[in-house]
């Protein structure tokens, strides 16, 4: 007999690439036995994800209704930006402090190779390259802390994140360049162990993904 917990965790990855495809979509309401069609799972591991989705705030139980997917409003979009700046300033400053030389100059390399392949030319598999450099470098300086509460909440909110801008496709040509310039300054205060300086490049390109994120 299987052990439930893998059943529910597949479940519940199934559900949110579901939501970040938009194969389910956002204010939705479903039952059980609609999720079991649409992720694929059995209905017990589907009754097992469900009080998580509820605690990371994805669902909610609507009496009579059923399950209703969060809806994106201006609240949320507030909450879920603070929340990005307040963790990754954090994550920043501890990686400023403690991050080795070397994988500093990694991650300045690895951008800068995308950054002057972008100027010259675009393809999909640029597109797709450039959007795990984006994504894996936020990702990197939080994991960083090696602390698996504050993981596990901005991997949550890593997902309204991208609800909310629609990201789940690959990184558009047009914000390619635009992202990795506003990493480079980051970058180059971490080489120079330049905290002030990080957190303020830090701040503009976290400004500048919300506008990005928010225009029509």
């Amino acid at each position: 007999m299987p052990n439930p917990a893998p059943l529910r965790d597949h479940a519940y990855a199934s559900f949110t690439d579901k939501l970040l495809s938009r194969a389910i979509a956002l204010g939705q309401i479903v039952s059980q036995r609609e999720l079991v069609e649409l992720t694929g799972m059995p209905l017990g591991a589907i009754r097992e994800m469900i009080p998580r989705l509820e605690a990371d705030g994805l669902i909610s139980t609507e009496p009579k209704r059923g399950l209703k997917v969060l809806s994106i409003d201006l609240k949320l979009v507030s909450d879920a930006v603070q929340l990005r700046q307040i963790i990754e300033t954090a994550a920043l400053i501890h990686f400023c402090q403690t991050a080795e030389d070397s994988v500093i100059g990694e991650l300045y390399d690895r951008h800068m190779q995308v950054l002057k392949q972008a100027r010259s030319s675009i393809d999909d598999d640029l597109r797709y390259h450039a959007q795990q450099v984006d994504w894996g470098f936020h990702e990197q300086l939080v994991e960083h802390m090696d602390n698996k509460i504050m993981s596990e909440v901005y991997r949550v909110n890593t997902i309204k994140i991208r609800l909310i801008a629609n990201t789940n496709a690959r990184i558009s040509s047009e914000r390619i360049v635009a992202v990795m310039e506003e990493h480079m300054p980051i970058l180059e205060a971490l080489k120079n162990r330049d905290e002030t300086t990080a957190v303020a490049a830090l701040d503009n390109h976290l400004k500048s993904a919300r506008r990005r994120a928010l225009r029509p």
